[in-house]
């Protein structure tokens, strides 16, 4: 099973800071990784994509938080980044990590889910 581990979540003034992180392990072996990304569920809303990044390294970020956060990838971790400058209190949610992955060369890609990280900007 892979187990994906999201970290970096808290309280924060508006205009402050936070690092989100993502680590994707399994029991065994994780062959491959495609796309990680992060998505953000605020309450009464929808999971939304917040931003996402490929194995390749192509971003892709939601327009609401273009020039604000920075996703970033260690390939040798199995890690992915969110840096999210200039919070805003409508950024208030819970954070998950999501990963395409793929076991061994005789498995399919799936897509696997962290537990949510609290993010929590005040005014």
């Amino acid at each position: 099973q892979v187990q994906l581990v999201e970290s970096g979540g808290g309280l924060v003034q508006a205009g402050g800071s936070l690092r989100l992180s993502c680590v994707a392990s399994a029991s065994g072996s994780i062959f491959a990784i495609n796309t990680m990304a992060w998505y953000r569920q605020a309450p009464g809303k929808q999971r939304e994509l917040v931003a996402s990044i490929t194995a390749g390294g192509t971003t892709n970020y939601a327009d609401s938080v273009k020039g604000r956060f920075t996703i970033s990838r260690d390939y040798a971790k199995n890690t992915v980044y969110l840096q999210m400058n200039s919070l805003k209190p409508e950024d208030t949610a819970v954070f998950y990590c999501k990963a395409d992955v793929r076991r061994s060369p005789y498995n399919i890609w799936a897509d696997y889910w962290g537990q949510g990280t609290q993010v929590t900007v005040s005014s």
